[in-house]
């Protein structure tokens, strides 16, 4: 009797564990990819937040008054131009808040948030990971780092949906 418990915990940890490798499992997708916005991307139907980086909202304006300029709108036009190719890979590795899973995405064997960042078109978000890329933009005054401009999670509290 023992041991058909033992083999059944076993059995059970198994189980377990190969269930575990399956819900932490890195998925990788490619093909043909839109813009939605400075940070988000669809490709194959999957909307896709790029993993590192916070992209100013679709409506903020950004730099002093007057002559702000649409911030939003031109991170959105640099994303649709970095994606303006056949194809897209994107590296996948969970979901965020509001069900779009988070990823790395490269097109043309460049990361394209980290040319986001570079271009001073999004921040780096917390960590690491395009702090680099954020500090020289910000040393040279590319885009958002031209002039005043609100933080897009500041600016999403200020403006809820």
């Amino acid at each position: 009797m023992r041991l058909r418990d033992l083999i059944t915990a076993a059995a059970l940890l198994v189980g377990l564990a190969a269930l575990a490798a399956l819900l932490t499992r890195e998925d990788e997708i490619a093909g043909p990819a839109f813009a939605v916005d400075g940070d988000t991307l669809r490709i194959l139907d999957l909307r896709v937040r790029l993993d590192g980086i916070d992209a100013p909202e679709l409506a903020q304006a950004c730099g002093p008054k007057p002559g702000q300029w649409p911030c939003g709108a031109e991170a959105l036009h640099r994303l649709e131009r970095l994606l303006d190719v056949p194809l897209v890979t994107c590296r996948l590795r969970g979901t965020d808040a509001y069900g779009r899973r988070i990823g790395t995405c490269t097109a043309r064997g460049r990361d394209v948030a980290r040319v986001m960042v570079e271009e001073g078109l999004a921040l780096a978000l917390s960590g690491p990971a395009y702090k680099a890329e954020q500090d020289a933009a910000h040393r040279q005054g590319l885009g958002i780092w031209g002039g005043p401009f609100q933080r897009p999670a500041d600016w999403r509290a200020a403006h809820p949906r």
